[in-house]
């Protein structure tokens, strides 16, 4: 078994947050005005790192293409039945640069953010874009060579993928930002990573982000590998994520980075440098309802694991509370944040919040709170601040049948974790819409002389089981759909 680091992450919405203080304090709310008790909340809820998101300058050409893109356009008006221009700032990743946009207070307000987040135990992480800019970046004009150029006939052939761009002497096309799979993003510009200027202009953007925060998430990570941009554009770059991310940690100790990752290639980021990397895969499988392809996914190598960035929800995907009805939810959210690794969390996720907010908008629509959820986040993160479930050793265990001909138990997910002092809890999820018994058979993990309590640290029911029986015949479950089941494990007397 190896010991696991298993820090939480808080994403906020900055932009929308921000509009939803306006209204409380009658004025524009800057970075200033996040109240003490937030920060409070945060540290208080267990939280180790809060991510801004889209705090950073971005430009009138882009923002312009989000308010008049017609499909966009179309989505923000099933949004925000009210919508109004004000309301599309433009998306925060078509950034100009890396200065806090002056909206939201600039750098200065920042800095006492982060002074006061310190003071409390959190810690900073801010996005770094390194794929493209925004439409009206100042590298247009000073350095048009950093991005990929195109020509008419690529511009007729692909409008989708290539831009005409008028600057202050000419006009130049230029490529659209994009991944091999999609249509570019029509407010956003690609860099040209094969040409060793970009490389170095991008790592000076990024260690003079490291200056501001204590660690980033990198925004499609992956499109900056040779192969996958070799794949897109038939250019081949030189390796950059290893350089960039030796030199930034040679120059701030300790910074941390996240890269936001796809296609299997989490691995391969990981061996390059990342902290962490997103788990996209064990998200997929949980929304499709089978526990199999989930407990498959959770036999990978705890090496890989520990550095995966695991979540319900993020600013990219559906609502948990819309994909999710109850049971199923707190089932996929008992498995994702009780595995090791990171655990991420985005605000709304806790209140049940449905609509899905685009990076685009800056006011996120009013929603009715979902106590039963609240309540259920709220014991979920109480039991997360115990010391075993953040570092300590976690180990995933076989269901065996309860009886011959039931083959329910490969509908069971379980967890053991085991602290320094010898604190052990057991983590059981019946991943499925029926009943399901199984038997856990801790021959190896109990003393057979004691006898055992097992208290359910979310429903408070107490089972007193002999360790000869664990060990022998195991623990009998028998799980209602969706069931959960959190045992804290206690020795008695001996038997």
């Amino acid at each position: 078994m190896t010991t696991t680091n298993c820090p939480l992450l808080y994403q906020v919405n900055t932009r929308a947050w921000l509009t939803d203080l306006s209204r409380q304090i009658g004025r524009p709310a800057t970075l200033d005005d996040i109240p003490d008790a937030s920060l409070e909340e945060w540290a208080n809820n267990g939280f180790d790192w809060i991510w801004l998101l889209s705090v950073w300058q971005t430009g009138t050409a882009s923002r312009e293409v989000s308010r008049t893109n017609p499909e966009w356009r179309a989505g923000f008006e099933r949004t925000l039945l009210d919508l109004m221009d004000d309301d599309i700032p433009g998306s925060g990743f078509a950034i100009t640069g890396y200065q806090v946009h002056t909206s939201l207070g600039g750098n200065a307000a920042l800095s006492r953010l982060r002074s006061r987040m310190s003071r409390r135990g959190l810690k900073l992480m801010l996005d770094f874009v390194p794929n493209h800019t925004g439409l009206d970046h100042p590298w247009v004009e000073s350095h048009p060579e950093y991005y990929i150029a195109g020509n008419e006939n690529l511009l007729a052939e692909q409008p989708r993928n290539y831009v005409r761009i008028r600057r202050r002497s000419e006009e130049r096309i230029f490529a659209l930002g994009r991944d091999p799979y999609f249509p570019g993003w029509p407010d956003a510009l690609q860099l040209n990573y094969a040409a060793p200027a970009v490389q170095e202009a991008m790592l000076a953007e990024l260690q003079t982000i490291a200056k501001l925060c204590d660690g980033v998430r990198c925004d499609m990570a992956m499109l900056l590998l040779p192969d996958v941009f070799e794949r897109t554009w038939g250019l081949r770059p030189d390796l950059f994520w290893p350089k960039a991310i030796q030199a930034v940690k040679a120059a701030v100790p300790g910074f941390t980075l996240m890269a936001e990752v796809y296609w299997d290639l989490e691995w391969e980021l990981q061996q390059q440098g990342f902290d962490y990397t997103y788990d996209k895969r064990l998200y997929d499988r949980l929304r499709d309802l089978h526990a199999a392809p989930v407990r498959g996914h959770l036999h990978a190598d705890l090496a890989f694991q520990n550095k995966l960035a695991r979540f319900l929800e993020n600013h990219d995907e559906p609502r948990a509370a819309a994909t999710l009805p109850h049971g199923p939810h707190e089932a996929a959210a008992v498995i994702t944040f009780f595995s090791p690794g990171l655990r991420f969390f985005q605000d709304g996720q806790f209140e049940g919040r449905k609509v899905h907010l685009s990076p685009h908008l800056g006011r996120a629509p009013a929603e009715t709170v979902d106590e039963e959820l609240r309540s259920f986040y709220r014991r979920l993160l109480d039991v997360l601040k115990r010391p075993l479930f953040r570092s300590g050793h976690w180990q995933l265990l076989e269901c065996s049948p309860a009886w011959d001909g039931n083959p329910t138990n490969d509908c069971f997910i379980a967890y053991r974790w085991i602290g320094a002092e010898g604190e052990q809890a057991l983590v059981i999820v019946n991943y499925a819409p029926h009943a399901s018994q199984c038997r856990l058979r801790l021959h190896d993990l109990v003393s057979t002389s004691h006898e055992w309590r097992l208290v359910d640290l979310f429903t408070e029911e107490v089972y007193d089981r002999r360790g000869s029986e664990l060990a022998s015949t195991g623990l009998f479950i028998d799980a209602t759909a969706w069931k959960v089941s959190l045992f804290w494990m206690e020795p008695l007397k001996q038997s």
